[in-house]
């Protein structure tokens, strides 16, 4: 029997594509998390941070959009020094928002988000029910805030908010609309 007489075996190669899937995959407990660090389960958040941008810049050769946390973009663009300092921006933002009456985070977001807030008195409003005030986390821009406000129609542009200063600076503004 020569090499040519065996039977052919099926290579299996890894696909980024799946990898990155479950690198940044959540277990189902994480629904219920009421802050951002409670949220900070999946592979992305506890690997070397090294490994993370190596797979995730693997992961986008093969697409340019894929599922990411804000701050992971923010990172492999340079525009982050670290992924500690986008979890800082993260529980700031928390720990603003929880002491005051009305925000609850949401962990549920897009695949490989962070979560949001929201303003639960801007719900229903005078018109009935419509999406309420929402807090969003970007690498939009260098601020990394982004506010959507209160919402019956389409979504109205993202006010970009200059950091956690600028937050709570306007924070009155945005729980007024009622």
């Amino acid at each position: 029997m020569t090499v040519t007489d065996l039977p052919e075996v099926p290579r299996l190669e890894p696909m980024v594509e799946l990898e990155w899937s479950r690198a940044i995959e959540l277990p189902l407990d994480a629904r219920a998390a009421t802050s951002p660090a409670e949220l900070r389960t999946a592979w992305v958040h506890r690997a070397a941070e090294d490994r993370v941008l190596a797979l995730y810049r693997a992961a986008r050769s093969h697409d340019e959009v894929v599922p990411s946390p804000w701050w992971l973009r923010a990172v492999a663009a340079g525009l982050l020094p670290s992924r500690e300092d986008g979890f800082r921006v993260e529980d700031r933002i928390d720990a603003l928002l929880c002491r005051r009456p009305g925000w609850e985070f949401v962990p549920w977001a897009a695949d490989g988000e962070s979560g949001y807030w929201e303003f639960m008195p801007s719900e229903g409003g005078r018109t009935g029910h419509r999406i309420p005030t929402t807090i969003v986390t970007t690498d939009r821009h260098p601020g990394w805030i982004d506010v959507l406000p209160a919402h019956s129609g389409p979504t109205p542009e993202p006010i970009a908010v200059p950091g956690l200063a600028g937050l709570r600076a306007r924070l009155g503004e945005f729980e007024a609309v009622r």
